[in-house]
């Protein structure tokens, strides 16, 4: 079969990797890709959110199924817009609906979600520009740190977690004035929870379901969880505290009450859904929805998925997913993220990168997010370069191996943490 997979980060490059592996897949074709997919699949120029393009060029090239990677293309409705085109409808797309995505597309939306299905999530208010009097009043009722939530999409940056109460009364007054867009024209104030974080993925057929391999995610820029928020440095698989006591409880009560949730709403949800949780001394609450994999715990989870992926996604389309089990290899895995210096802030891009094809790094997974390439070699081209997958018997040897595969690899200006995983 042909597959075409939307998006051009390492979540991505993980995705065609996987999916490359099936014995089912004819073409896999990545729009637009980046320098890794290129080695394994066929990369196109065109984006993931010019609908039209992605329309002509299934037909021209008779794409049998799309998988969608990030978040942009599900929040504006391509699952909709293959659904209504009567040329489209017979390829399944790997996503969920325009409405089963608002789940990451509103912050507003997904905890009034969780919220109508006793689903356990911080207590929140959302308010508006004509309503600051009344959000200023309420950050006062709230004991620090303070939290307020862009209620839109905003690259990843909406989220402000702040100890002040004067700071965080003039930074909500900047969202809403504009400072994300549209993103910010609701904000979701919410109490802050203490805890540890982690992330479950669910992949289901609106249905059926099954939880994947837990991770963690480290955001912060800096060794111990200090400096900036980014895209993520780096994540871990498996996940020591996630023991069977507390995933009864995420399946009890988090996960089947949001399955069962969007079937009495009739949101048509097909693909990916991300938990965002933190453990607050053994319970879990959900601290976020994303309504597809996240980056970098895509390149710690599929590796230690054993099933075919394709035969996965073939049985969300049809519905069947509970004819199949997800077998998980026992091995650890851990990725740790190469960006660039400056990253999350001004960075410069386009250097050399050098010894991706030693072959010591046959033994660990070289994860592609920005980059490009062309006759003269590999180059920088965005804020997190590379994902180094390292794979061992524990978290501790699938660390080693992914820091001494990083020692093979280098560009000018290059940053990473050099912690991923330790406090587990």
């Amino acid at each position: 079969m042909n597959i075409l997979l939307l998006g051009s980060g390492g979540r991505e490059h993980a995705l065609a990797w996987k999916l490359k592996q099936s014995p089912k897949v004819e073409r896999l074709f990545v729009a637009p890709g980046n320098a890794g997919t290129a080695r394994i699949a066929e990369n196109q120029s065109f984006k993931p959110t010019d609908f039209e393009t992605v329309k002509q060029f299934c037909l021209a090239f008779n794409v049998n199924m799309v998988v969608v990677g990030p978040e942009e293309p599900l929040v504006r409705g391509i699952y909709d817009f293959f659904q209504n085109d009567t040329a489209l409808q017979r390829i399944p797309v790997i996503g969920p609906s325009y409405e089963g995505a608002q789940l990451e597309g509103s912050k507003d939306f997904a905890k009034a979600f969780m919220q109508r299905h006793n689903i356990p999530t911080a207590s929140y208010k959302t308010f508006t520009s004509a309503t600051l009097n009344e959000a200023f009043a309420y950050l006062d009722t709230l004991t620090p740190p303070y939290v307020l939530k862009a209620d839109g999409l905003a690259a990843g940056k909406g989220v402000l977690i702040i100890n002040d109460i004067e700071e965080a009364k003039q930074e909500l007054h900047e969202v809403l004035d504009g400072r994300f867009g549209e993103a910010g024209n609701k904000v979701v104030i919410e109490a802050f929870l203490k805890g540890i974080e982690c992330s479950v993925f669910v992949l289901t057929d609106g249905d059926n379901y099954h939880i994947l391999p837990v991770a963690k995610d480290y955001k912060r820029m800096g060794e111990g969880d200090t400096g900036p928020n980014t895209g993520g440095m780096g994540a871990v698989s498996p996940v020591s505290f996630a023991d069977k006591t507390f995933m009864d409880k995420v399946e009890q009560r988090i996960v089947i009450p949001t399955i069962e949730g969007l079937k009495a709403e009739k949101i048509v949800y097909k693909g990916f859904i991300f938990l965002g949780l933190i453990n607050v001394e053994g319970e879990p609450f959900v601290i976020e929805y994303n309504c597809r994999m996240g980056d970098p715990e895509t390149e710690v989870v599929l590796p230690r998925i054993c099933n075919d992926l394709v035969t996965l996604f073939e049985a969300v389309a049809l519905g069947t997913l509970d004819n199949h089990t997800i077998i998980e290899d026992p091995h650890a895995a851990v990725t740790v993220v190469l960006a660039s210096g400056g990253y999350p802030g001004a960075y410069e891009k386009g250097f050399p990168i050098n010894g991706l094809d030693k072959p010591s790094l046959k033994d660990a997974i070289v994860f592609h997010a920005a980059t490009r390439s062309d006759a003269s070699g590999v180059y920088t081209d965005g804020g997190r370069v590379l994902s180094v997958s390292g794979l061992g018997c524990d978290v501790q040897h699938a660390q080693q191996r992914a820091y001494e595969v990083m020692g093979e690899i280098s560009f000018a200006k290059m940053y990473y943490r050099k912690d991923i995983g330790f406090d587990l």
